[in-house]
């Protein structure tokens, strides 16, 4: 009998021992500790999960994507990605701190190590790829035009060839150098701000006769008010959504990449949807390919 229960106890050990190595969750269906999951020596998972905490930048103003809720954090899909993401670096998704990044210091705040990375509408263009690298795209949006409700003058980007319509945009963001190919005068038509609840503001107000950026973006905005605002036209661009990380952590980049197309696989990516953005009536459409590069 003795000799059972000896074997009994080092069976039960080394089974445990195999869950470790393996890096199988400690708690089925919840948050993993740092002791649950195993990374390569040296990657930046292996920091983030021995840290057990993890800085994402994301915005704070954009209804569906990051916009601050009741609970004053950020709430949203890109916000809800990200959380996919920290969840399979075994982190608590009460240790995400959320900094809010607007549109014209993400790639600064990746390149100095102010956030771990970035999930914030942020579309995967060349340029970027010179300072930051990408992950995905996990979504794929397009650049309308929102006006007033009663507004019937605009009805898409050439409306702004006269030269007697002010838009408004954000600093360092792609709709505002998209649309300096419409205006006629740059200086007195488009108008920039930090962020776009500040272009929705000076567009009830008068300030300005239309605001655009992504699609996705404008009819968050429209949910919330739709006796004052409407979208002018079709979408006039594509703009494939990625995840920023430091420029050449390849290791890092394909680790998310791999977690975003397991999302497409198991519903994780279509359920952060719809309890975020599909709330607004924008389609998701079918998951964008992942680029590796």
């Amino acid at each position: 009998m003795r000799f059972k229960r000896v074997a009994a106890v080092a069976a039960a050990a080394t089974l445990a021992f195999g869950l470790a190595a393996c890096g199988g969750d400690s708690e089925e269906g919840g948050d993993t500790g740092s002791g649950s999951k195993t990374f390569a020596a040296g990657s930046t998972m292996e920091r983030l999960n021995k840290a057990q905490k993890i800085k994402v930048g994301t915005k704070f103003d954009q209804p569906g994507f990051g916009q601050k809720g009741l609970s004053g954090k950020p709430e949203g899909f890109d916000v809800e990605i990200a959380k996919l993401i920290v969840k399979e670096l075994g982190i608590p998704e009460d240790k995400i701190e959320f900094v809010e990044t607007p549109s014209k210091v993400r790639e600064d705040v990746i390149a100095n190590g102010t956030v771990d990375l970035v999930a914030a509408t942020y579309t995967i263009k060349d340029e970027r790829k010179e300072r930051i690298s990408f992950a995905g795209p996990y979504y794929e949006a397009g650049q309308n035009i929102m006006v007033k409700k009663d507004d019937s003058a605009i009805t898409g980007p050439d409306s702004f060839k006269d030269g007697t319509k002010k838009v408004c945009s954000v600093t360092g963001s792609t709709p505002a150098e998209e649309i300096k190919k419409y205006v006629k005068d740059v200086a007195t038509q488009l108008v920039l701000f930090d962020t776009y609840d500040k272009c929705r503001d000076a567009l009830k107000g008068g300030q300005v006769d239309a605001v655009t950026t992504d699609n996705v973006i404008l009819l968050g905005y429209i949910a919330k008010d739709e006796a004052s605002f409407k979208m002018a036209g079709q979408n006039f661009t594509k703009e494939p959504y990625g995840i920023g990380v430091k420029k050449d952590d390849t290791d890092f980049r394909n680790f998310i990449n791999d977690i975003l197309e397991k999302s497409y696989s198991d519903g994780s990516w279509k359920k952060a949807w719809d309890d975020t953005a599909g709330k607004f009536g924008a389609e998701l459409g079918n998951p964008p390919t992942i680029e590796r590069y």
